[in-house]
């Protein structure tokens, strides 16, 4: 019997000190989970914030040219230029003139908004994307019209990057430039509907545009890495 008190007294201190260490640990788990909330919710912030600053400021220095480029700021920050006929000729990746005379006054306004203090190392990528419509000729089957039409689209943003980089009035950027600029062509893998029947539809998807990419991401999965331990 006193053996047995004896075993009793030895395990209600070890029991005690295991309930306080499941204790510690617990109140260290909380502490760096409410850490990592913490963090998230203010990447998520400063990214909502510097996402409207930026459409703000691109609504700014842009709004007196919008119209007259035919040209559009969309919610996501993306500069989209609309009329085919400035663009480039059908079936070919040069340039036109006047297209040459909006990049040359846009792309330099552009790229001084984008690598100015404020808003330089929230970019990760800026996308020159060239979209299509889904034709090529009646006689031509859609999947065949589909790669024609990429590899259209992509000659023509590569075109446009090339013609970009060559700009007097950016070259103190070109290394920031070659970095964070690609030209993607992707064809007519992503149409836009608008009213007005096929006809506008076809000519709505005959398109280029400048999207960007924040770094918002990148910062995201370097928190989830942390979860991790990795």
């Amino acid at each position: 019997m006193e053996i047995e008190q004896s075993n009793q007294s030895h395990w209600i201190p070890l029991a005690d000190l295991m309930t306080g260490l499941m204790m510690v640990f617990m109140l260290l788990t909380a502490a760096f989970m409410l850490r990592v909330e913490q963090t998230t919710t203010l990447v998520v912030k400063e990214f909502e914030e510097t996402k409207n600053n930026l459409h703000q400021a691109l609504q700014k220095e842009f709004a007196k040219d919008l119209k007259q480029w035919n040209a559009e700021l969309l919610g996501d920050m993306t500069i989209r230029f609309n009329d085919p006929t400035v663009l480039f000729d059908t079936g070919s990746a040069e340039l036109k003139p006047k297209f040459k005379t909006i990049l040359r006054d846009f792309f330099p306004r552009y790229v001084a908004l984008i690598t100015s203090d404020k808003y330089r190392e929230a970019i990760k990528e800026v996308r020159i994307e060239g979209h299509t419509s889904v034709q090529w000729t009646k006689e031509t089957a859609p999947r065949a019209a589909y790669f024609l039409n990429m590899n259209l689209s992509q000659a023509r943003t590569r075109s446009a990057l090339e013609f970009l980089l060559s700009v007097p009035a950016v070259q103190k950027n070109e290394a920031w430039l070659i970095e964070h600029v690609t030209a993607n062509g992707l064809s007519s893998s992503r149409p836009v509907v608008p009213e007005g029947g096929s006809r506008n539809a076809q000519l709505a998807n005959q398109r280029v545009e400048f999207r960007i990419v924040t770094n918002a991401a990148d910062r995201m999965d370097q928190i989830a890495r942390t979860i991790k331990g990795k």
